[in-house]
């Protein structure tokens, strides 16, 4: 752990954005704070604390940034994205997507606010987590969140009550499932909720899904910028009758989804799954290729992030079952067809399979955001209370998006690139390095100044031994 002797001229030259979103102590406590998720190895508060000598105080002070400050997680985000906005490399284009994703922020133990037991893909378990959901930006040049939030498991006592003051009818014959299976209890409220929340306008409130929250991330998205018809894509979980109505009829949007292998085509000839009409597809592909006639899934190159990728895509439109008339596309990698198949639906019927395709393909960077969110803090919060976390989340954003906008800030790349002596690609990853070597830096600097002025080491490097290594 290298102490921070002054704040990194990324922090310093982004701060200013922020300044009127913090009272005077909130704000040097909010530079406190990104400086040690940009540079510290330990992204909690202890952490942090830990290494700051510059503006070194109590503990304290930087939870009470997460925890009783009373700024503005909006404000917060509308200043992170306007300073995206300052640089023609971040901001939004007409080509950009839009995606949704959501992701687990796992922890051991119970005793974190609004903590649920919830199914990890990744391990095929349950697990205690928080779950962070996304509306994320993507475009060739960048990447970055929009908008996010935690959900929040159901209050099971506070959806009973609003339900029946509501006139919701419950089944008494359920209620023994309170004390004897609490989940099945839970699971049929939802299930009621679900299904009479449009005949009874009042409970809507009582509970927002993920899906309820991608829903109000979009609509709050096009309210802010409605004369850009930015493309949406998401995964299978996301890709629900529901949802996809809501994004082509209530808003407008284009939209690319993710089908599952046993959702259903209605065919002139019947019924049939997705995964076997791929099969099928691919049987035929073959015995074409094989005697001489035009292939099933043809070649197609879409660019993606300056770089060339082949697929090999059948694309036409078909009736999906709860769906009606979707354009399909199913596409592979590899030219045999050995790999499996993605599968994918859009709402405009006329579009084909390169547009498409290119689209879907830029649902991978929120991904790549949680991914790399987790390894610069976004799992790494030790507090109890659901507001001080949410925050923590909105700052680790904000260090992803200050690593952003400096990737296209050439007055600042320049900067680093003389005083540290070399040149920077402009990637996050080489930016967040570069802001650590600048504290290597200004340590050497310290001690250089300090020899020089004819103090011993022990007396330099003692009291910031002593400052890191305190309980």
């Amino acid at each position: 752990m290298i102490p921070v002797l002054a704040f990194p001229d990324i922090v310093e030259h982004y701060a200013p954005y922020f300044r009127h979103v913090f009272s005077e102590e909130a704000y040097i406590e909010f530079k406190r704070y990104v400086s040690g998720l940009i540079v510290g190895e330990n992204k909690t508060v202890e952490g942090i604390n830990r290494i700051m000598m510059v503006e070194s105080r109590n503990q304290s002070s930087l939870n009470r940034l997460l925890t009783e400050s009373p700024y503005s997680l909006k404000a917060l985000n509308e200043a992170r994205l306007e300073m995206l906005a300052s640089q023609k490399g971040t901001q939004m284009k007409r080509k950009g997507v839009l995606s949704i994703d959501d992701t687990l922020l796992k922890h051991y133990g119970q005793k974190f606010e609004h903590i649920a037991k919830l199914y990890d893909h990744v391990t095929n378990s349950y697990v205690w987590a928080h779950n962070l959901v996304t509306l994320h930006y993507s475009d060739d040049y960048t990447d970055y969140p929009l908008l996010f939030e935690l959900w929040k498991p159901v209050d099971v006592v506070k959806l009973e009550a609003g339900m029946r003051l509501a006139g919701v009818p419950i089944r008494a014959s359920k209620e023994p499932l309170k004390e004897s299976d609490p989940a099945k209890w839970r699971s049929y409220l939802v299930g009621v909720w679900k299904r009479r929340r449009k005949s009874y306008p009042r409970i809507k409130e009582l509970y927002a899904t993920k899906l309820d929250m991608a829903q109000a991330f979009l609509q709050q998205w096009v309210d802010a910028h409605p004369g850009l018809k930015l493309p949406v894509t998401f995964d299978s979980w996301y890709t629900q009758p529901g949802f996809c109505r809501f994004v082509d009829e209530t808003l407008g949007l284009p939209y690319v989804g993710t089908l599952e292998t046993d959702d259903v085509l209605i065919l002139k000839d019947g019924k049939k799954e997705v995964g076997e009409f791929a099969k099928q597809l691919k049987r035929e592909h073959l015995k074409a290729v094989k005697e001489g006639r035009p292939p099933v899934f043809k070649p197609l190159t879409i660019t993606y992030k300056g770089k060339q990728e082949q697929y090999y895509s059948y694309c036409q439109t078909h009736r999906l079952r709860s769906y009606g008339k979707q354009r399909l596309v199913i596409n592979y990698r590899q030219a045999d067809l050995s790999d499996n198949p993605t599968c994918l639906i859009c709402n405009r019927r006329r579009w084909q399979a390169r547009g498409i395709t290119r689209i879907r393909r830029h649902r991978w960077p929120v991904e790549v955001y949680h991914e790399e969110g987790k390894d610069e803090g976004l799992d790494q919060y030790q507090l109890r209370s659901f507001d001080a976390i949410q925050r923590h989340i909105a700052l680790v954003a904000v260090v992803y998006s200050m690593l952003r906008t400096a990737q296209h800030d050439s007055v600042l790349r320049k900067q680093l690139q003389r005083q540290l002596e070399i040149i920077l690609d402009g990637h996050p990853a080489a930016l967040r390095r570069a802001a650590r070597a600048q504290n290597l830096w200004m340590l050497g600097l310290f001690i250089s100044a300090g020899v020089a002025h004819g103090h011993s080491l022990s007396t330099l490097i003692g009291p910031l031994v002593k400052a890191i290594c305190r309980a």
